[in-house]
């Protein structure tokens, strides 16, 4: 049975934004520490460039695979259990 076209659009962004080592790292540690601000992450990851990291988040989050909450100045990020648990259930293991 084909899934329908909306699914199939998602599948692909997801696994687009999983094929990338550190954007896998990233979204392993988030599902580790729940939530994370951007420095956080960086501190963490620590060989990952501040702008590169902002290009990782964007693709995960433009994904639906990570969602993101502000607070004043700072913007954190989780991941979004339902899109993991559809798509890439080994991340939540």
């Amino acid at each position: 049975m084909v899934q329908d076209n909306e699914e199939v659009k998602q599948a692909v962004k997801v696994y687009k934004a999983l094929g990338e080592p550190t954007r896998i790292k990233i979204a392993m540690l988030l599902t580790e520490e729940k939530t994370l601000c951007c420095s956080d992450i960086s501190s963490k990851l620590e060989s990952v460039a501040g702008s590169t990291l902002s290009h990782h988040l964007k693709q995960l989050t433009e994904s639906g695979l990570l969602q993101l909450r502000k607070d004043g100045t700072y913007i954190y990020y989780s991941v979004n259990k339902d899109i993991a648990r559809k798509y890439a259930p080994y991340l939540l293991g």
